[in-house]
């Protein structure tokens, strides 16, 4: 798509503009560039960009952004110095960088910087919104449902919560390998889409839509079964103390108001996890790699920060198939397999917290139970998903055999 200059030069005003103004506003520095999780998304930023078009003189300009940026706000306007707050610096930079190219190149290079930018630039504003939507699930939900998490953790026989969360106390190096992989997530994010948008961009974008929906969708499933957390709810008793199981039998599941982020239920960490390895099939083994530690690091690390319950990591399973047929762009609303992981992710998705709201008891008749329900879930949903992977693979070969692009995204 060739651009007139005029129409090339008044979005790279107001590019550089923004830039600037993100890069040495103090509100914005404050309540967002001294976030670490802010600050891991906008290096995300540079992950993609330098993934998609690795450049020395890019590396050049976002360096030299980064240090004129460190030099206004630390030197002359007297920020509070932070490492994230210059990890956030090359972010910005970079995001410039990638919309200049998307502005200024063309033909297929445009869309493939397009392809980059766009996508950065949602994930980034996406991660900013999101304390938002959590600020307004709290206020609509006063009292939260941990009890019924945990009296069906505690169901299992076993309270994983709580010894995941023993483990992390006692091996400092296994709680800083959990820490790095949770607060890395956006990194595997923007490895597997830019790794995906080189290889298949029908799947880079299937995969950007459903990163990017996880979060609004999940907020939703927040305000069916609020909580918070075992850490919140048991303050110090957490983990040392888990109540014996003799005693949550007899336990009064009821709401309770709690302090906290209502993020629980299904854990919207593992579901981006799980989602960068399913979409992450076809990259190479690197890429896979790096995909698969982050799913199991995921694991420990959100139980062990006492941040959730076995069971939201269990839900996070059908929601994810139930995003991914959402998003699967390449087929018909019709098909058959598509169809059905919507439906199924759905319907199971709503099942759990119905039961675990309404049908409480019924998992306490014995272990064998909620051990299979929860064997059931992981399988049956790996199982829906592979199918729904294997429809869109058919799809994509034989459009290529035809030479042909699928109606639903001409």
């Amino acid at each position: 798509m060739k651009l007139a200059m005029p129409v090339k030069i008044v979005p790279t005003l107001a590019l550089l503009g923004l830039a600037v103004w993100l890069g040495t506003s103090e509100h914005f520095y404050k309540s967002a560039l001294l976030s670490i999780f802010f600050g891991v998304t906008l290096a995300s930023v540079v992950l993609i960009h330098f993934r998609v078009r690795p450049s020395w003189q890019d590396a050049v300009f976002v360096v030299g952004g980064a240090i004129v940026f460190t030099a206004i706000d630390f030197g002359l306007l007297h920020f509070r110095p932070s490492l994230a707050g210059i990890v956030s610096f090359l972010g910005i930079s970079s995001l410039a960088i990638l919309g200049l190219r998307t502005i200024w190149s063309q033909g297929a290079e445009q869309e493939q910087m397009a392809l980059a930018f766009v996508p950065a630039l949602l994930f980034v504003t996406s991660d900013w919104g999101s304390t938002i939507l959590l600020g307004w699930t709290g206020r609509a939900n006063p009292n939260t449902l941990d009890l019924y998490l945990f009296s069906f953790d505690s169901s299992l026989r076993v309270q994983i919560a709580f010894l995941m969360g023993q483990a992390y106390a006692l091996w400092p190096w296994f709680k800083g390998a959990g820490t790095f992989f949770y607060i890395g997530l956006p990194l595997v994010i923007g490895l597997v889409y830019a790794g995906q948008l080189l290889r298949d961009r029908r799947r880079a974008v299937s995969a950007m839509i459903a990163f990017l929906i996880t979060g609004p969708v999940g907020v939703i499933f927040y305000n069916l079964l609020p909580a918070v957390g075992p850490i919140h709810v048991f303050l110090g008793q957490f983990p040392w103390k888990p109540i014996p199981t003799e005693q949550v039998t007899r336990l009064l599941v009821e709401p309770i108001a709690v302090a906290g982020l209502r993020n629980c239920m299904p854990s919207l960490h593992m579901s981006w996890v799980l989602l960068a390895w399913w979409y992450s099939r076809g990259l190479s083994v690197w890429e896979r790699g790096i995909a698969m530690a982050f799913v199991v690091f995921t694991i420990f690390a959100t139980m062990g920060t006492g941040e959730h319950y076995l069971i939201d990591l269990i839900v996070a399973f059908p929601f994810v198939v139930f995003l991914q047929g959402l998003c699967a762009i390449s087929l018909r609303w019709n098909d058959r397999r598509r169809a059905t992981a919507v439906v199924y992710g759905l319907l199971l998705t709503l099942g759990w917290i119905g039961a675990l709201r309404f049908t409480l008891k019924i998992f306490w008749i014995s272990p064998v139970l909620p051990w299979a329900c929860c064997i059931l879930t992981v399988a049956s949903a790996v199982f829906v998903q592979r199918s729904l992977d294997a429809a869109a693979a058919t799809d994509v070969r034989d459009t290529a055999s035809r030479g042909t692009v699928p109606a639903t995204i001409s």
